[in-house]
């Protein structure tokens, strides 16, 4: 738990967050698919740290890419050693955004824009999120697609065939109150 708090207090400190109106979540859901024709590829990573600021409408997320998990052990080997290179690149972070968001809506969808560093690679993206405010809780989930090669992946001639160029990406957060210990 202490290493929670200090990666959530890193954050806050290196994104100049106070911790007035601040949600964050370390049980963030982030879950990717990828079709093949050869064999579909799907993994889910149920650790994902995400801040929210609600005085600034930003959003910081962080996740540790050996945290995926997948159906067959053999898949995960792969994923981490041969194509994301963990050891390498061991984080995936995005920092972004929230445009058009109301924090009094139940529910609404808002467009999200920023920077999705993966593989050593930054990325501009966009993409809607469903909100849903439940008590002191919001709940963000929605998904978007990235493109293998726009981060740099390298891909073995021979494999090409078999890997989508296009991962599907959906993630879901609970945000709660954020209480510095």
């Amino acid at each position: 738990m202490q290493k929670i708090t200090l990666i959530t207090l890193l954050l806050l400190t290196s994104l100049g967050w106070s911790q007035d109106n601040q949600y964050a979540t370390s049980q963030g859901s982030v879950s990717f698919f990828s079709y093949t024709p050869v064999e579909n590829i799907k993994a889910s990573n149920d650790l994902v740290y995400s801040l929210l600021d609600l005085d600034k409408n930003q959003i910081a997320v962080r996740m540790l890419m050996r945290a995926f998990t997948f159906e067959k052990a053999l898949m995960q080997q792969h994923f981490n050693e041969s194509y994301i290179e963990s050891d390498i690149f061991p984080k995936a972070t995005f920092a972004g955004v929230l445009e058009n968001f109301d924090a009094a809506a139940a529910q609404q969808t808002c467009l999200i824009s920023g920077t999705f560093s993966l593989h050593g690679e930054n990325q501009q993206i966009q993409f809607k999120s469903t909100v849903n405010k439940q008590g002191n809780s919001y709940v963000f989930s929605g998904d978007f697609q990235l493109q293998v090669a726009d981060y740099n992946i390298k891909i073995p001639v021979l494999l090409r065939p078999n890997i989508a160029k296009t991962v599907s990406v959906t993630f879901n957060f609970e945000f709660l109150p954020y209480e510095a210990e």
